[in-house]
């Protein structure tokens, strides 16, 4: 037989007990260096070459250590995936729970972060370590419908035998790659797996599917993110003489003035406020916008810039914003809760704060340093600039302003964080 005689997908569709019996037959000619009954499908063939070579043994599996509960949860919180992960639940686990298969989520490392589907296939997937917290890479487990398509970078379907371990050999998996078309780094893969018996031809097109709606949802909140950016950046550029463009994060420009349009901008590693030399533009003036950054060409100077002025303002009972102003003018955010209480803290300690004092100063609880860097984490994307990290401050050339009631027990009256409750008590200092 040859791949021009057998269609291995139709076979598993009909007989798939035929199809798994054959691939052993293929593994083991492989493996043992003969020449096999039907030649292994490309991305399988490569992959076992890997594996050969990296030296997975296809007789034992590997449970590589899980995460922690506080790794996992720090993961899933950091993860870009949890933006799409509405999406993927709703293509995917209904349709493979009633598959009997399980929906999984792993992220570009393959530790697998989320799994969902059926109840009984769940437990199956507990006991051969295809759990949470995992290590699902190609190079520890093999051949698999996680890390084969992250290194691969396509989608892939791994049936039965194919999977290089053994112990895999009672399952079919069908995962794709995510990546985030905003900076087109590779951000993880969904999987839909289950016995080798429930192998639907039609599984890894869906998969492949999904996965793209994930993407193009992604795609829609950088558009929407634009179109917030520009609001800021229009009445700036108004007012700013000379060449100017607004930029994301990643570079996307929102606006520009005195220019041509431009495509997307390559922003230099480290990438700050004031005078800094960027690719195709030259020497710019850089200055902090929310979601962005305004880059002044050819000025030449990062005095021009000037220092930002800082104003948060905690005076009212029920909204609490920041204020970002510059030579080009300014903008204000409002804060949630938590960001108010934490950049108070900030605010009342110029030389800067852990994530675990932050955390004994918010909850009471210095172990809970994880949910104070995700926080800040989130902050730091509308506060880029103006916001440092290790440790956590505002930069020094920020003159930061406070606005406090008038009443001291009227500061951020949701808040039972400790250090504001002794705030309110003191006078308005947390110390």
């Amino acid at each position: 037989m040859t791949n021009a005689t057998i269609d291995l997908t139709k076979l598993a569709a009909v007989d798939s007990r035929r199809a798994a019996r054959l691939l052993q037959g293929v593994r083991a000619a492989t493996l043992s260096g003969e020449a096999p009954p039907v030649e292994p499908r490309p991305v399988i063939e490569e992959s076992w070459g890997r594996m050969l070579r990296g030296g997975v043994d296809p007789e034992h599996d590997v449970r590589a250590g899980l995460l922690s509960l506080a790794d996992l949860e720090r993961r899933r919180r950091n993860s870009t995936l949890q933006e799409i992960l509405p999406v993927l639940r709703e293509g995917l686990v209904s349709i493979a729970d009633a598959a009997h298969h399980i929906m999984v989520v792993g992220d570009a490392d393959a530790r697998v972060l989320w799994r969902e589907g059926h109840p009984t296939v769940l437990h199956k997937a507990d006991e051969l370590g295809f759990e949470l917290g995992a290590d699902w890479r190609e190079s520890t487990v093999g051949t698999n419908g996680v890390g084969t398509p992250l290194v691969a970078r396509r989608p892939v379907q791994v049936f039965s035998a194919e999977h290089f371990v053994r112990s895999h050999h009672a399952w079919t998996c069908a995962g794709a790659p995510v990546t985030d078309p905003r900076n087109g780094r590779l951000i993880g893969v969904v999987d839909v797996s289950g016995p080798f018996d429930t192998m639907h031809p039609s599984t890894l097109a869906l998969v492949r599917s999904v996965a793209r709606l994930a993407e193009a949802e992604l795609r829609n909140r950088h558009l929407a993110a634009l179109d917030r950016l520009r609001t800021v950046a229009v009445p700036l550029l108004s007012r700013t003489g000379g060449r100017a463009l607004v930029v994301d994060s990643n570079g996307w420009p929102a606006a520009v003035h005195g220019m041509s349009p431009v495509d997307r901008v390559v922003l230099p590693k480290g990438f700050g406020p004031g005078d800094t030399s960027v690719p195709g533009l030259g020497e710019c003036a850089v200055e902090p916008l929310p979601g962005g950054w305004l880059l002044r060409l050819g000025t030449g100077s990062s005095a021009h810039a000037g220092a930002s002025r800082v104003v948060l303002d905690l005076g009212t009972r029920r909204t609490w914003t920041i204020t970002v102003s510059g030579a080009s003018g300014s903008w204000t955010h409002e804060l949630s809760p938590r960001h108010a209480e934490l950049l108070y803290l900030l605010a009342a300690d110029p030389s800067g704060r852990t994530a675990a004092g932050l955390a004994e100063d918010v909850f009471g609880d210095p172990s809970r340093a994880v949910t104070v860097r995700a926080e800040l984490s989130r902050v730091r994307r509308y506060l880029a600039g103006v916001l440092a990290h290790r440790p956590y401050r505002f930069h020094e050339d920020a003159r930061v302003e406070v606005v406090l009631p008038g009443d001291p027990a009227a500061l951020l009256p949701h808040s039972t964080a400790p250090a504001v409750v002794r705030a309110r008590a003191g006078g308005g200092s947390p110390r």
